[in-house]
């Protein structure tokens, strides 16, 4: 396959292309889910092609093809080409590409077991004997255990003399609960460890034996149907605690996104919005309070946001994006880092960011790892000080404008603080805010001890719509005088 991307590179230059990348790609996906006692789906799909991105007469183009063939491929190779030399004709301004390093390099995954080796009937009756500790500790409307892994391997070839190859394995998996209050149209969620798919990371299948699934089952049942006779969330303006896996998402959304440079400049609009980080704001916009420091970081371990390279060849590294509370920096592209110093004369170093979902689409700005620096606080301590407060745990559902400022959330559980002691249970447990404001009523996040990487493996964006796997590395949290208990539910 090496040989196969140069020779697509080759191809292009040869038609007209001032610059060329290719990409060949190969996804193996496997997903097990039973659901009410039964093996509900056992997946295995593969897909694999070469994906070829030009420049020609200043603009860009692209094709792919799933054939492998050296023909087919070289004809891909010509029709971005083509592509190129016509979207030229409604370029205002050439592309332009930032300066990067050049490399070669084979990138290899390191994980303990390969969760493609460990047989179908393990998985399936691990999940299995999850949901029948579930169905046994409580009376369930569904019960549902899932798990899912990927192998990625990936070619990339470069009219610059980039020349490189990676392998990951991504693996996770989770346990959901639904209950109904008996003579009331009441249903209430509890997942374990976190909704919307569970833990994810980019390990081997230790990442399923160190979240212990079956540990967590009775208890994920039980808080279910205990939902659905608690008290709603009271409405009101309190101090607000954030768990990890629900900060994750509180910092995907309204960090993560607006930072993407593609959304400021406008060309990613139609799908989910823009951004209020407009470029005036870089260097001296108040983004949160002096506690909120926040980072993209693709070279950490186990990360689902992590690699070595991005899909233009730029190595990983670590950029800052919230220093004290003061916006330092944006995700980018090598042509958005080139645009904004050309617009602004800001040199900004390219963070590398852009990755493609799969060999058929072509790389966009997408999250790495962008992570909320650890404080020096603990949960507890924070519960402690806490006088009038809700801890708000497990995202349910959320909300927020194309701009990124406006938001709302909604979490699986809640629970009341008062006077420093954490009180009942509470459900429909929600809050809103705007950006600015909310980062800088943060006042304390707990410590390194409480930081965790949460994955994300279902980010979308773009059109045709892409699928990104990032993550996001928090502690324990507290923001205060949030609005709360913005939805209620049925009683």
């Amino acid at each position: 396959m090496e040989d196969l991307v140069s020779k697509a590179v080759e191809r292009a230059l040869d038609s007209g292309a001032s610059y060329a990348d290719a990409r060949w790609v190969s996804r193996t996906h496997q997903n097990v889910v039973v659901k009410d006692g039964a093996v509900r789906a056992m997946v295995h799909s593969q897909s694999a092609g070469v994906g070829v991105r030009v420049i020609a007469d200043g603009a860009w183009g692209f094709a792919s093809t799933s054939r492998t063939d050296p023909e087919t491929v070289a004809a891909a190779a010509e029709l971005a080409t083509r592509i190129a030399r016509a979207s030229a004709t409604t370029v205002p301004q050439p592309v332009e590409l930032a300066e990067t390093e050049i490399c070669t390099d084979r990138v290899s995954a390191r994980v303990r077991v390969n969760p493609l080796d460990v047989g179908w009937g393990d998985r399936a009756e691990l999940l299995l004997e999850c949901d029948r500790l579930m169905r046994a500790a409580a009376d369930l409307a569904v019960s549902e255990a899932s798990m899912g892994c990927l192998l990625e391997e990936k070619w990339f070839a470069s009219s610059e003399g980039a020349s490189i190859y990676q392998e990951r394995v991504e693996v996770g998996g989770g346990l959901t609960a639904t209950a109904t209050a008996p003579g009331r149209q009441e249903t209430q969620r509890r997942s374990y460890p976190s909704s919307h798919g569970g833990a994810w990371a980019s390990r081997g299948y230790e990442q399923v034996e160190e979240l212990e699934l079956a540990a967590h089952a009775e208890e994920t049942a039980k808080q279910a149907v205990a939902l659905t006779e608690a008290p709603h969330c009271p409405e009101g303006t309190k101090d607000l605690i954030l768990e990890g896996s629900q900060l994750a998402l509180q910092l995907h959304e309204s960090c993560g996104h607006p930072i993407e440079l593609d959304r400021v400049f406008g060309t990613e609009a139609s799908y989910a919005g823009m951004s209020f980080l407009t470029p005036e704001k870089l260097g001296t916009f108040r983004y949160g309070s002096d506690q909120v420091n926040i980072v993209s970081d693709a070279t950490l371990p186990h990360g689902l946001g992590s690699f070595k390279y991005d899909d233009e060849g730029v190595p990983a590294r670590r950029a800052e994006i919230v220093t004290a509370g003061i916006f330092k920096g944006y995700l980018t592209s090598r042509e958005t880092a080139a645009r904004l110093q050309r617009e602004t004369g800001t040199d900004i170093e390219n963070v590398a960011a852009m990755r493609a979902d799969g060999y058929s689409r072509i790389p966009l700005i997408r999250m790495t790892n962008v992570n909320l620096e650890p404080g020096d606080w603990t949960l507890d301590e924070i519960i402690a000080d806490t006088k009038d407060g809700i801890l708000a745990i497990c995202n349910t559902s959320w909300s927020i404008d194309d701009k990124r400022l406006n938001f709302q959330f909604g979490t699986e559980v809640g629970y009341e603080v008062r006077d420093g002691e954490l009180g009942q249970m509470l459900r429909n447990t929600s809050y809103t805010g705007l950006t600015p404001e909310f980062w800088g009523s943060c006042d304390a996040i707990a410590g390194r001890d409480e930081w965790r990487l949460w994955g994300v493996p279902n980010c979308g964006k773009g059109e045709p719509s892409q699928t990104a796997h990032v993550a996001h590395g928090v502690a324990p949290a507290r923001f205060r005088g949030v609005r709360v208990g913005v939805v209620r539910g049925a009683d």
